[in-house]
């Protein structure tokens, strides 16, 4: 693998505009980032926006991060990552995850079932489809025949990359997947966590090293100590959201890293609707395990520390509410020229 890749993710936010997002994606691409990843929600579709910055960027690299497999048949998915590799010269990285309940039931309107065992049937199915043959599947709820693919990508083999955090998860991801793209990761867990993903790439046959391992992080860079303050509020703000208020799949996973106790007071306040609260219950050493800021040098020594922790190419995110000017700082301060 190429030491010292860097990627971006930048969401489907309602708040910016296409030519802030022009803005960002050119940015990044001038100072080494290698892909532009962008998630999907209830704002921008990952995919329509990924075809806008392909038709406006000449190398970067273009990865749906994530694209939820609920919201799209598996053939549809193919068809879309084909085309937007077709589009973009050869550049589609595809970016699959499970969502969660609440977004999947309550937004996509679908049952949110069997998610480990629908996920590696997306992942062979749009592979069977990518290499051209005619697609013959049968297996759990999905039954195929017949059809043949009529898009040729570019790429030989689009790379797929899983979003996982849960441990049989993260052996499907070691399993079938070409990368893995975490959120919310601790440095100090990195560690484990990918040694699951690596015990599925052995149960499977393959090389631990083919997984590219691209935990999305939540970046700030900050020079001055009034905006440092306003950084940690921001992030403080966006793992709250997550902690108190997305299920219990993330409240499950700061619980395992040790936060158990702050976890459940976020979580109270955010029942009682007293959102300020539930954000300042997130410590300092939460933000600072899980999130980067601080001024240029200090960012890029937090960043070495995940790449220590085996980061192959970290993921520059940014919390909700961050201006573009301290998005456009960020950049030009983590990247690469």
């Amino acid at each position: 693998m190429e030491s010292e890749q860097i990627s971006i993710a930048y969401g489907s936010r309602q708040d910016t505009t296409n030519d802030e997002v022009l803005e960002i994606a050119r940015l990044s691409e001038a100072h080494g980032y290698s892909t532009f990843f962008t998630g999907e929600s209830w704002g921008r579709d990952a995919l329509t926006l990924l075809t806008f910055v392909a038709c406006n960027t000449a190398t970067l690299k273009l990865g749906t991060g994530i694209l939820p497999i609920y919201s799209r048949t598996p053939s549809l998915i193919a068809q879309s990552i084909a085309s937007l590799d077709s589009i973009s010269g050869g550049r589609a990285i595809l970016g699959l995850g499970t969502s969660g309940k609440i977004v999947i039931e309550n937004w996509h309107g679908v049952k949110f079932k069997n998610p480990i065992a629908n996920t590696e049937a997306y992942v062979a199915i749009i592979r069977q489809a990518l290499s051209g043959q005619r697609v013959d599947y049968s297996a759990g709820d999905f039954s195929l025949r017949g059809f043949r693919l009529n898009i040729n990508p570019v790429q030989a083999e689009i790379p797929i990359y899983l979003a996982s955090l849960g441990p049989r998860n993260l052996e499907l991801t070691g399993k079938v997947a070409n990368g893995w793209i975490p959120i919310w990761v601790h440095y100090q867990h990195l560690r484990s966590l990918k040694n699951a993903v690596e015990y599925g790439s052995e149960l499977a046959g393959r090389n631990p090293d083919s997984v590219k391992v691209c935990p999305q992080i939540l970046c700030y860079m900050a020079d001055k100590s009034e905006e440092r303050e306003r950084a940690k509020d921001l992030i403080r703000n966006h793992i709250a959201y997550y902690v108190g208020g997305m299920g219990t799949y993330y409240y499950n996973l700061f619980c395992r890293y040790g936060y158990k106790r702050e976890s459940d007071k976020v979580r109270e306040a955010w029942a009682r609707n007293d959102r300020g609260k539930a954000a300042r219950l997130i410590s300092d050493e939460m933000v600072d395990g899980i999130a980067i800021t601080g001024d240029t040098e200090e960012c890029k020594f937090q960043l070495a520390r995940f790449r220590a922790y085996g980061a192959d190419a970290p993921v520059v995110a940014f919390p909700h509410g961050m201006n573009q000017r301290a998005i456009l700082g960020t950049i030009e301060a983590l990247g690469r020229k």
